[in-house]
């Protein structure tokens, strides 16, 4: 850890209940932030905060991003009760199976809605304090936005329209200094992972298909993260990094040697 690098900041999380959001609150709170930590999900929330490292400052707020009065009010309620707001963390996302044939219109619909309205919701509503501390928004997307998978048609739809929202947000409000970056994990234990995580015949095939030979932790991701919204990262924007442990070395043959 590089101290405190986040002392007498304000950061807000989306999605951060569990899995990669909860981490990522973890990770700022020990660097000195005071962590937003926006979930659907009271009782989540809550139990992410009581695990929170000793001596942190991590408050949760219920909302659910795809609602555009919920998040926005969360936002500026979170910016005038701390003075500030110095980073977003888009990270809800849920995900669906299915081909095109086979997801209905509600959960495509629904999909999209976290996935990339909330991002959006999320993004204008904190684009003005950003703007006035010289902030960052980090974008939370997936090794399935940067390429297909078979079967999760809508997941990759909605994750590939947030790369180049992302694209796009760096441009627009870069020379404004609020920088925009995006991650994309592939495989990670987290709940919302935790069907394929735990079966051991798909595990086995990412084992294949990963270069380091396994999933990563949600803690890997965070701090990915952490690094971009840093002052460390002052001159990276509009920038994708994969955190999937090599995968996106490969042009995609199987192992032949």
């Amino acid at each position: 850890m590089d101290g405190k690098r986040f002392a007498d900041k304000v950061v807000i999380v989306t999605g951060a209940g569990s899995g990669i959001g909860a981490a990522t609150a973890y990770r700022f709170a020990r660097e000195g932030a005071t962590v937003v930590a926006v979930g659907r999900t009271e009782d989540k929330l809550k139990e992410a905060v009581a695990a929170a490292p000793a001596g942190t400052t991590i408050v949760p707020r219920v909302a659910d991003v795809s609602d555009e009065s919920a998040i926005t009010a969360v936002i500026e309620g979170a910016a005038q009760e701390f003075g500030r707001l110095d980073v977003l963390v888009n990270n809800a996302g849920i995900g669906l199976p299915g081909t095109v044939e086979q997801v209905g219109t509600a959960g495509w619909r629904r999909v999209f809605a976290i996935d990339i309205d909330g991002v959006f919701f999320a993004s204008r509503a904190a684009l003005a304090h950003l703007r006035a501390v010289g902030g960052s928004i980090v974008n939370v997307g997936s090794a399935s936005g940067l390429g297909g998978d078979w079967g999760l048609a809508a997941y990759n739809a909605a994750k590939g329209a947030l790369v180049n929202l992302t694209n796009a947000m760096a441009l627009d409000h870069g020379g404004e200094g609020v920088r925009v970056n995006a991650v994309h994990p592939s495989l990670t234990r987290t709940p919302m992972a935790a069907p394929v995580v735990d079966n051991e015949e798909m595990t086995a095939a990412f084992r294949q298909r990963i270069p380091m030979g396994r999933p990563a932790e949600p803690a890997e991701v965070a701090d990915v993260i952490v690094f971009l919204a840093s002052a460390d990262a002052r001159f990276v924007n509009g920038v994708h990094i994969p955190v999937d442990g090599g995968l996106h070395a490969s042009n995609g043959q199987p192992r032949m040697f």
